[in-house]
């Protein structure tokens, strides 16, 4: 027999992942941790005899379950499209987002219309997010700004810049990518891409050659 305190911890502790999943800005992390929580609470609900919690929690299993299959089978239209100038939708989408971007970035610092490569990202033809490099030496792109909004945070995008458009960074005669940034998040996500922390004219940086 479970001791009655270990059974009311289970079910805090599952209530407590199912609202954490209800604060994640990505759908995909949402189902993830959702299905988690929900499966820990119908546990609890079947444990303590109560039938309608445990049946409800196992409904919600099984509708995660299902959205999670449809989004790893779904294949996403991706695409990049070049920045013309500084246009009134760059300054809208930068100012909307204005206080997520700033946990990564100081964008204040970054002229995007003066940058060699500048890209809008567009996932199923919605805006996803923004693509800025300057020229670092005659064969490496810096990038300046990898922004994505959180709705897509789920590294498509940066696969498809850094796999699906190697040509398109070849053709303009460019091999390697170099970042330097401090920003753990960042970093993270840059070791989730491939690129290697080394050493460059004294500084620490990250490097992704294009293959």
């Amino acid at each position: 027999m479970i001791d009655q305190v270990l059974l009311e911890w289970i079910g805090y502790i599952a209530s407590s992942i199912v609202l954490i999943s209800l604060l994640m800005s990505s759908i995909k992390k949402l189902r993830w941790i959702n299905l988690f929580g929900a499966t820990l609470f119908g546990i609890y609900g079947f444990m303590i005899g109560s039938m309608p919690t445990g049946f409800m929690n196992l409904g919600i299993v099984i509708i995660d379950i299902y959205y999670l299959f449809r989004m790893y089978l779904s294949k996403d239209y991706l695409r990049v499209i070049p920045i013309e100038g500084d246009t009134d939708y760059l300054k809208y989408f930068l100012d909307y987002y204005k206080k997520d971007i700033s946990n990564y970035v100081d964008i204040s610092k970054i002229d995007i219309g003066k940058a060699d490569i500048k890209l809008y990202l567009l996932r199923n033809m919605n805006p996803a997010g923004i693509f800025v490099c300057n020229k670092y030496d005659k064969h490496t792109l810096e990038i300046a700004f990898d922004y994505v909004i959180p709705l897509f945070r789920d590294f498509k995008m940066g696969s498809f810049i850094f796999e699906k458009q190697k040509l398109y960074f070849l053709g303009k005669g460019y091999n390697r990518f170099v970042v330097f940034t401090e920003n753990l998040t960042h970093i993270k996500y840059l070791g989730k891409m491939g690129f290697i922390e080394s050493r460059i004219n004294g500084e620490t940086g990250y490097l992704k050659d294009i293959k």
